[in-house]
């Protein structure tokens, strides 16, 4: 597993040993940078269901100011641990262990507000739309929110979310939904 772009481009992440994390391919993720754009320079990125970190880390490769990263699983907080110390990145890049639905509460409790949020979840996870919803409201005005998810899968968002649907691109099987924030001024 290697970064696609920026400062630290080509540099060897290291990878998960067992089954049960599942790294955004090296295809998807240099297209979900292609399809972000400049944005990401000197963003606030926030990275849901990180796994091994590889897209924190390449936002900060990118010119990220700050990712965080959230993860729950014990072995993916220590590798992606490990894969924030490889490159010689200028933003600073920080981990939240725990549940994303309450990391994300938590979050928006210390009103936390990010440029670009990424999530990433478990293909068969069960209900992301309190997932989505909660993203919704620490996603700045002109913020974009991303989702990969399993290509045959449909997404629904909550009625109280503060999202709009503006995309899906499709590699195979795996999909990115773009979203961006719905309404303008008192979301």
């Amino acid at each position: 597993m290697r970064l696609t772009g920026g400062k630290a481009r080509g540099r060897r992440l290291k990878g998960p040993r067992a089954g049960l994390i599942r790294p955004t391919g090296e295809r998807v993720r240099e297209a979900l940078f292609d399809i972000l754009g400049l944005r990401v320079q000197g963003a606030r990125f926030l990275d849901v269901y990180s796994g091994t970190g590889a897209v924190g880390c390449e936002a900060l490769s990118r010119g990220a100011a700050q990712a965080i990263l959230l993860e729950r699983d014990r072995d993916a907080l220590r590798l992606i641990g490990e894969n924030l110390r490889l490159a010689p990145w200028s933003g600073t890049g920080r981990l939240i262990a725990g549940d994303a639905c309450r990391s994300l509460r938590e979050l928006a409790r210390r009103r936390a507000i990010f440029d670009v949020i990424f999530l990433d979840p478990p293909y068969d996870a069960p209900d992301l739309s309190a997932a989505l919803g909660l993203a919704g409201r620490i996603l700045s005005s002109e913020g974009v929110l991303v989702l990969e998810h399993r290509s045959t899968s449909e997404n629904a968002l909550p009625e109280t979310t503060f999202l709009d649907r503006a995309r899906t691109y499709r590699y195979g099987d795996s999909s990115l939904t773009v979203y961006r924030p719905a309404g303008g001024p008192g979301r």
